[in-house]
């Protein structure tokens, strides 16, 4: 008997749409949760170059935790390629402005590094406040198990 490898293919692609809350989540936690559910890597259907995965929305992101000192030590770069460009911001100052950038930015950094990963990106999407603009979608309630 021989077996063949599954490969899925874009008419074979399923996609859902899931709703998760931030509050009181732990930032590292809940974003390999993520990235997993947006590659597709929770389904049976896996195949490593297709774009299998399913849309996440991320609502109350500003209630985000982050453990230990992380707090007030972790700093995020931004370099303006000019000579003297680096740009530091600590976790609270981004917390404070952009809340939506931490989450995106750690999944980001969990997906492939090239054209596959950036469109993956383009299936998170993540609010501040408990209000989306997602609700057309109907998406399902996600809790993931941390």
């Amino acid at each position: 008997m021989i077996m063949k490898t599954f490969s899925l293919k874009k008419e074979n692609i399923e996609r859902q749409w899931y709703v998760v809350d931030a509050s009181d989540k732990v930032l590292g936690r809940l974003s390999t949760k993520i990235a997993d559910r947006i590659r597709g890597k929770d389904k049976p259907t896996f195949t490593p170059h297709t774009d299998g995965g399913d849309y996440v929305v991320v609502i109350n992101a500003e209630k985000i935790k982050v453990t230990g000192a992380k707090f007030t030590d972790k700093k995020y770069y931004s370099h303006s390629l000019y000579p003297g460009g680096l740009k530091t911001k600590t976790f609270r100052e981004i917390n404070e402005k952009f809340p939506e950038r931490i989450i995106e930015e750690a999944v980001k950094g969990m997906l492939p590094k090239n054209k596959l990963g950036k469109s993956m990106i383009k299936k998170l999407k993540v609010f501040g406040g408990p209000i989306h603009d997602h609700e057309s979608q109907q998406p399902i309630e996600w809790n993931p198990t941390l």
